[in-house]
């Protein structure tokens, strides 16, 4: 935003920053708290504090010294956006994601997105991923454990932040935001939960999935074609019994499929579905709609790690792929847990839902400084990142509101 259409919305900017920072102690830190964010809010190419500060008018130690303040709660602050952007309007899917930072001595942080639909969305909290080379306590070489807690020394990070797979982080998170106790930010609409998805960086980990459904999430999960399954038809058999030995047990007697197979043998399904309207109009398409091919069918994924029925049988879920037109074979698999009466352009709308993250890390990124951050402290990324999501949150409510001057 340029300065003076940064001094036209700076009244509600004021207000916003006090509500979101209220939880700060002191009025002049929250006063240091709206400055960082118009400075991530200005037009500038970047966004780390001198920069900022020039651009303020302002010696950049004020911004130094609000970000180490050891006297403000960064997840507070979260909690607070979070609960804000819920209110507004049920929350549509939980959208899992993960992105990487340029920076020495940082790893990919792992994200769980709120999503109230594709118009909107608030990144609601955050993880930064600890490479297990960072966990002292998880190298078994004296020497390597020893530069690892010399590193987290330097960059003060606390010893209960240890390494752990970024499916974990992300059901960590996804409790944090929604379990009793927690920060009770997300109702879906009608009392509904809402769907959690994410890219095969998760869904193709049966943890994750089971995870989700041991918590009564429902999710549509991108993963890999070579996934294995059976068919829905597919049904375990017991073998006689001759009296000697133990008695047979149900259990599939055929070698599972995978996806890639399983959506082929039903390309006669396949059926264009439209998932919502783009921002690129053509001659042919002057709608800009967002359109491609796909088929959905019930399988049964394949993992020892999957409990069975009684009767042997696994539980059977959704597979879609969508199949683009001129295309030998599919080019992406879904699975979801969703009601078999689910409608297909439903199970593609979710599956798809996840552009949103796209289109949030390059605002975040591009306009708002998120990877801008030249600080080492493990405190101090948390909270740049906070005031980061704190400025988008604040890009969002201008847009919802018609009288105001929206960035674009």
């Amino acid at each position: 935003m340029t300065p003076q259409e940064i001094a036209e919305v700076r009244p509600e900017l004021v207000d916003f920053a006090a509500e979101m920072l209220g939880g700060l102690p002191r009025k002049d830190q929250r006063a240091a708290g709206e400055l960082y964010v118009r400075g991530l809010l200005t037009d500038g190419q970047r966004k780390s504090m001198q920069p900022m500060a020039a651009r303020l008018g302002i010696d950049h130690q004020r911004l130094q010294q609000f970000i180490t303040s050891p006297a403000w709660d960064y997840v507070a602050v979260r909690r607070n956006v979070a609960r804000w952007f819920a209110a507004g309007q049920p929350a549509g899917a939980l959208v899992v994601d993960d992105t990487g930072f340029p920076k020495d001595g940082t790893a990919s942080p792992c994200v769980a997105r709120q999503y109230s639909d594709e118009g909107a969305s608030c990144a609601a909290d955050w993880r930064l991923f600890c490479p297990e080379s960072w966990d002292d306590a998880a190298l078994a070489d004296p020497a390597q454990a020893a530069r690892a807690r010399r590193r987290r020394e330097q960059a003060r990070i606390p010893d209960e932040v240890r390494h752990a797979e970024k499916w974990r982080l992300a059901l960590e998170m996804i409790e944090e935001m929604t379990a009793p106790g927690g920060w009770g930010v997300i109702t879906g609409g009608g009392g509904k939960r809402p769907v959690v998805a994410a890219d095969a960086g998760y869904g193709d980990d049966t943890a994750f999935r089971l995870g989700l459904t041991g918590r009564g999430w429902q999710y549509v999960l991108a993963v890999k074609g070579t996934t294995s399954a059976y068919p829905r038809d597919a049904v375990p058999e017991t073998m006689a019994y001759g009296g000697l030995g133990r008695p047979s047990v149900p259990r599939y007697r055929a070698q599972p499929l995978n996806l890639r197979q399983l959506a082929i043998a039903s390309a006669d399904q396949v059926r264009p579905v439209t998932w919502r309207q783009g921002t690129r109009a053509t001659r042919g398409n002057p709608d800009a709609a967002m359109t491609s091919c796909f088929v959905a069918i019930r399988v049964r994924p394949a993992n020892r790690d999957i409990p069975r029925a009684a009767d042997g049988s696994l539980p059977d879920c959704w597979l879609l792929a969508e199949w683009p037109l001129q295309a030998d074979e599919p080019a992406g698999y879904w699975l979801s847990d969703l009601p078999a009466d689910t409608p297909v352009a439903e199970l593609v709308r979710l599956a798809k839902i996840r552009w949103r993250a796209g289109h949030d890390y390059r605002e975040l990124k591009t306009g708002l400084g998120l990877d801008h951050f030249e600080g080492r402290s493990f405190t101090g990324w948390h909270r740049h990142v906070t005031l980061a999501v704190l400025a988008q949150a604040f890009c969002t409510m201008l847009r919802a509101d018609p009288k105001a001057p929206a960035p674009g």
